[in-house]
């Protein structure tokens, strides 16, 4: 009999290796640029150090403030995975701190995008692993259940599936499907080069702003002296 808020599916889908590690180094506004703007995770998941963020995401639903399924879940993600907690926003208690991070750390996980509250920021900022949190409390947590991992949860208004490419740095989070990968790695490259271009423009004073006139006269903006 199904036990629905209380499950853990084992077995996800990764994308290769090779094909997120292309994502290294692209900046997440570019990447973001050429899905529409559309699959950012909120602002108020914020990182707390300057580690960049990526891998495929191992994904946990749990209770506000409890954290017995993610302590599962350390327990079952493989190298490289990004943990991935909705906590639903609340940030009443913290559901991880520094102890669960270094456990992490020791298996090869990846990093951390928690929509809730964690703790130990400060040894959490030296660790050298990626982490992003909605808030920082020193409350902690309960450990009771219920909870799922591996299912589709929604962290920071966007819904993210076991497997979906995560890629974060100081901007923010932008997640990837992980049929759209190799498309999205192409276009983010073209813009990437195209912003080097621009930015030698700048630097030359030849940079064309002719566009900025041009939609407002299309807007039929009135200019006044």
């Amino acid at each position: 009999m199904a036990n629905v808020g209380l499950r853990i599916f084992r077995t996800i889908h990764r994308p290769s290796k090779e094909v997120i590690e292309e994502f290294t180094g692209l900046p997440v506004a570019n990447i973001a640029d050429n899905m529409n703007r559309m699959s950012c995770i909120n602002a108020h998941i914020r990182p707390i150090n300057e580690v960049p963020l990526l891998g495929p995401a191992f994904t946990i639903k749990t209770r506000p403030g409890d954290n017995l399924l993610l302590h599962k879940a350390l327990d079952l993600a493989e190298p490289g995975d990004i943990l991935v907690v909705d906590a639903q926003g609340d940030i009443s208690n913290s559901i991880m701190g520094e102890l669960m991070v270094r456990w992490a750390k020791k298996r090869g996980i990846a990093g951390f995008v928690i929509d809730g509250a964690i703790r130990d920021v400060g040894a959490l900022k030296n660790l050298g692993i990626a982490i992003y949190a909605a808030g920082v409390t020193p409350a902690g947590p309960y450990k009771d259940g219920p909870g799922e991992i591996n299912v589709p949860v929604s962290c920071g208004g966007v819904v993210i599936h076991p497997g979906d490419i995560l890629v974060g740095d100081e901007d923010g989070l932008v997640v990837i499907k992980p049929q759209d990968a190799v498309e999205l790695l192409q276009k983010t490259k073209t813009k990437n080069l195209a912003e080097q271009k621009a930015i030698k423009e700048i630097e030359g004073m030849s940079w064309d702003r002719t566009w900025v006139d041009k939609a407002l006269v299309e807007r039929g903006c009135e200019i006044i002296e």
